[in-house]
């Protein structure tokens, strides 16, 4: 037998690179004078005689080599010799490839306890019946236990989770969960153990096919529903503003709007009294006169209110509204306005649409707002009609499709591309809130909006909304 240890380097290649290919055993009585073997380098200058190399196979998968050599005398691997070599073969292919199968669980494990412990998202282990097993530290500090209610036992996520959330988990995600063996990340609740609740977002998968324990990874969403509600209070004050410098905009009309009443309350009042004065008074005349008052006073009333429905700041409704009867509103509130600047206003409203979800006030400042802008965009042209067309309809998809239509100078493309911009604007002194806050109202009721050009001249803004009424509440 050698005297020295064998290396990778050190065997002779021929012979080792056939084994590897044909996963056959190699036996040469006297390796120095059998072909093709003979002729390898490392045979010819060590002498080899008596040469062993047989696969080490575990279930048909190539481990390695064993590989033995005598250069002292031929014939060493007799029958019974070779019958024990490759039971120790066999023994030798399955403990190195149990090392090798411990060694990569053992590295597994090791990455994920690493995961675990860096607390970057909350993780517990759990079963089915509801008992959290384990859970690290980011997961506990979520929900305000520790580790001594996890090593009692008394943590179950059955227990955690609100009764809303739970009906919901064991009719529908448990059953996914069985047959598909993990669950893609959704938004739920889980009770604190202050009694206080953490929005998360959470997804899981079992251990094994139908096993009933599996792990959860879990976000907190408490930063991002604050970050959520503080951009709707930023929206809702954006919103405030735009409608209050629309409103300025529309100062003369709102005077006109309301002076109108009035004025005719007055002619109304005077008339009344002529009749009264009369001798014999006329009764009938003076009764006319005075329901006259009433009506002139209840339209008054119904100016007013929309204009301290539009000035107001409140918070966001979820109405059910009949789009036409609110763009007429609209059309009726801008009416001075439009003739002031020489702009005739038609409608085409489409009849038998269900009532939208939504707030009302919001949708009609998106109408006001495009119909103020096209009518400032013709109020200078010193040419060429000045029509504004207001149209309702449908889409292909069922959807309410709004839109404004202008025969104005229209819209250059590098005006286009930054339209909807917070604090674009053309205007001299406009805030450039406009057009942004309406395309965020828009798409807040589940809608969209956005402009092209009319034809023959001037610009289209359309906006669609849901037509259904059981989508999911606003907001």
């Amino acid at each position: 037998m050698r005297d020295e240890p064998l290396t990778a380097t050190s065997l002779p290649e021929s012979v080792v690179h056939y084994v590897l290919r044909v996963r056959e055993s190699v036996i040469l009585d006297d390796a120095t004078t059998s072909p093709p073997f003979a002729a390898d380098p490392y045979i010819r200058q060590r002498q080899a005689r008596s040469l062993l190399c047989t696969p080490l196979l575990n279930q048909g998968r190539l481990i390695g080599v064993l590989y033995l050599e005598n250069n002292l005398t031929p014939r060493v691997f007799v029958p019974a010799r070779i019958a024990v070599l490759k039971l120790i073969a066999a023994q030798a292919a399955i403990s190195l490839e149990n090392t090798r199968l411990y060694r990569d669980v053992a590295e597994r494990e090791a990455k994920i306890r690493r995961l675990v412990d860096s607390n970057i998202v909350g993780i517990f282990i759990w079963e089915l019946e509801g008992r959290i097993i384990e859970a690290n530290d980011a997961f506990l500090h979520m929900v305000g236990y520790d580790h001594e209610d996890l090593v009692s036992g008394r943590l179950r996520w059955t227990n955690l989770t609100p009764s809303e959330w739970l009906d919901r988990d064991v009719q529908r995600w448990l059953p996914e969960l069985k047959i598909t063996g993990s669950l893609r990340p959704f938004e739920k609740e889980l009770f604190r153990k202050d009694g206080s609740r953490v929005p998360i977002l959470i997804g899981a998968a079992t251990f094994e096919e139908a096993g009933s324990q599996g792990v959860a990874f879990v976000l907190d969403l408490t930063e991002r529903r604050r970050a959520e509600e503080a951009l709707r209070d930023a929206q809702m004050q954006l919103a405030h503003a735009n409608r209050l410098e629309t409103l300025g905009q529309l100062t003369a009309s709102i005077a006109h709007e309301v002076n109108q009443p009035i004025t005719a309350t007055l002619t109304n009042a005077q008339a009344g009294l002529r009749w009264l004065r009369l001798d014999p008074p006329d009764l009938d005349e003076a009764r006319q006169a005075l329901d006259r008052i009433v009506r002139d006073g209840a339209r008054a009333g119904v100016v007013v209110q929309r204009i301290r429905n539009l000035v107001k700041k409140a918070p966001h409704r979820d109405d059910r509204i009949e789009i036409n009867a609110a763009i007429r509103e609209v059309i009726e509130f801008t009416g001075s306005e439009a003739m002031k600047n020489g702009v005739s206003v038609r409608t085409e409203l489409a009849e038998g649409f269900p009532p939208v979800r939504g707030d009302r006030v919001e949708l009609q400042q998106v109408v006001l707002n495009l119909t103020l802008n096209a009518i400032e965009a013709m109020s200078g042209m010193r040419e060429g009609p000045r029509e504004l067309l207001i149209a309702t309809g449908k889409t292909e998809a069922g959807d309410i499709l709004v839109a404004v239509r202008d025969s104005g100078p229209g819209l250059a493309p590098a005006i286009q591309e930054n339209l909807f911009k917070a604090f674009y604007t053309t205007r001299p002194n406009g805030l450039g809130l406009g057009l942004s806050i309406c395309r965020s109202i828009v798409e807040t009721h589940g809608g969209r909006l956005w402009a092209t050009a009319n034809a023959p001249r001037g610009a289209v803004f359309q906006f669609t909304l849901p037509s259904h009424l059981d989508h999911a509440s606003l907001g």
